[in-house]
């Protein structure tokens, strides 16, 4: 059985299309002052609609798009409750592209006993740095069949089952190495480096969430490597970013595998007069999002720190990696229990995951003359076209649009665009005349049939047939809303 599934993803290999072959479609975007369905109340850290584009999800089977928020404006300094949302798009099945954004639900995410929890930061949330309690810090996001959810999050870094409303079901179980330890062995949730010399860095836990075609396998994604895991024990000088392996079923770890970033050198040539440090290897390069295809082989989504984005609102500073990258577990070293600690090398023997190009996001941005943001974090295939191609939709995380001062003074971010001005003001002031806050936005993306066939996807009917076919759903989002769900679009 391992042979048959080896050499299906030797001759789907084989069939790759280059990855300067996928489309650039269109793109979307979301005003930064749009409101979403939590009726929390109003103001920036309650019904915001920012930073859904944390992770992407595509149900096909109810056409409906789920994105992930993260821990809310501020950095985890204001409260604010994580949550999803769910929205419909149109799509052009010509051309792929998408129109139309349509708000429908959004889905606080609760402890057992109903309480929400927080993007506070653990200290500020319970007190003690040793606690995570409900603080939570969501990136990664499956929808399961039954309707349940799976989150990554950060601050762990954890894994956490969620029934279809958002309730706390159960929390798989961190292996051990992960968790962020100080010299005397205790965790601390919240300090960075040199406090932690051990398990993953702050604000660098598990930053992408998959699942098998099968359901029996969750694939977590670290962002960065680990604190310790580089050379002079420096995670910010390594490449090697581990992947984690879960058992759904029991909730356990069963491995962990290493993927390993692009070198800044590599990056470097493209951005001459920006270039990255050492440390910036493991700290400012860093993994976004992570796709499981029905082959057994997974896309990750990896980019860089730069681009439109509230420390950058004008995009002055040119951004050098945004791409996604094909990989196979296949052959790859099981390191749970190796240490990378100290080198920016592998063990002699240790073998990391294939990884083969599949889209240069940033090249195809730059072609287009379009905005490259900072954060383009969410990834799902879509629907099938009339054509036989398969559309592909990236989002992006805005940080609702929110930076705050070294202090934790909270200030909205507001622009008037690429190579304009920006501005600093009040939480919920309004932005200046000319100046909005920074939108969230949706990018469509078009590979032909073959390209979908290449990725483990089924062929099509011909187009004639597909066409009969697709005539009878209309057009993803406003025909195919569930009756009982509000539905809105987005409030400027």
């Amino acid at each position: 059985m391992r042979k048959t599934k080896t050499l299906l993803i030797l001759a789907c290999a084989a069939l790759a299309a280059p990855a300067s072959a996928i489309t650039y479609v269109n793109q979307i975007s979301i005003s930064g002052s749009a409101t979403d369905l939590a009726m929390l109340g109003d103001g920036p850290n309650f019904n915001r609609l920012g930073g859904f584009g944390s992770d992407l999800v595509y149900d096909s089977a109810t056409n409906q798009f789920y994105g992930l928020t993260d821990r809310g404006p501020g950095g985890g300094l204001i409260d604010y409750a994580p949550r999803i949302q769910s929205f419909g798009l149109n799509f052009d099945y010509n051309t792929g592209a998408i129109s139309n954004f349509s708000l429908n639900a959004t889905t606080i995410l609760r402890d057992p006993l109903g309480t929400a929890f927080s993007g506070l930061n653990p200290f500020l949330l319970n007190g003690n740095a040793s606690t995570l309690g409900l603080a939570l810090d969501p990136e990664g996001l499956v929808r399961l069949p039954n309707g349940h959810y799976l989150v990554s999050d950060e601050y762990g870094p954890s894994v956490i089952e969620f029934d279809a409303n958002g309730k706390q079901l159960r929390i798989f179980s961190t292996p051990a190495n992960l968790l962020p330890t100080k010299g005397d062995g205790s965790n601390d949730f919240v300090a960075g480096r040199p406090n932690i010399v051990s398990g993953r860095q702050d604000n660098r836990g598990f930053e992408g969430l998959t699942v098998s075609a099968d359901g029996k396998t969750a694939y977590a994604i670290l962002q960065d490597p680990l604190v310790n895991e580089g050379a002079q024990n420096d995670g910010r000088r390594s490449r090697n970013v581990r992947i984690v392996a879960f058992d759904v079923a029991t909730g356990a770890s069963t491995a962990q595998y290493i993927y390993q970033l692009e070198s800044v050198s590599s990056i470097n040539t493209i951005v001459p007069n920006n270039i990255f440090s050492a440390t910036n290897q493991g700290r400012s390069i860093g993994a976004s999002s992570i796709y499981a295809l029905s082959d057994g082989r997974l896309i990750v989504l990896e980019r860089d720190n730069r681009g439109e984005g509230v420390d950058d609102p004008n995009s002055a500073i040119p951004s050098g990696l945004k791409a996604a990258f094909v990989i196979d577990l296949a052959g790859a070293t099981n390191v749970a229990g190796i240490s990378l600690a100290n080198s920016n090398s592998l063990p002699v023997g240790v073998v990391p995951v294939s990884k083969t190009a599949f889209l240069d996001i940033r090249a195809k941005l730059l072609a287009a003359g379009v905005v490259i943001p900072e954060k383009i974090e969410g990834l799902a295939f879509g629907p099938r076209l009339a054509n036989g191609g398969l559309s592909l939709i990236l989002a992006t995380d805005n940080d609702y649009s929110v930076t705050q001062s070294g202090s934790g003074a909270q200030f909205d971010v507001c622009t008037s665009g690429i190579g304009g001005v920006s501005s600093q003001v009040a939480l919920g002031a309004g932005c200046p005349n000319g100046q909005s806050l920074i939108a969230s936005r949706l990018f469509s993306f078009l590979l032909t049939n073959d390209e979908a066939v290449a990725l483990g996807f089924a062929s099509v009917p011909e187009p004639a047939t597909w066409v009969m076919m697709i005539s009878g759903f209309g057009m993803v989002g406003g025909s195919m809303r569930y009756s009982r769900r509000r539905t809105r679009t987005a409030k400027a």
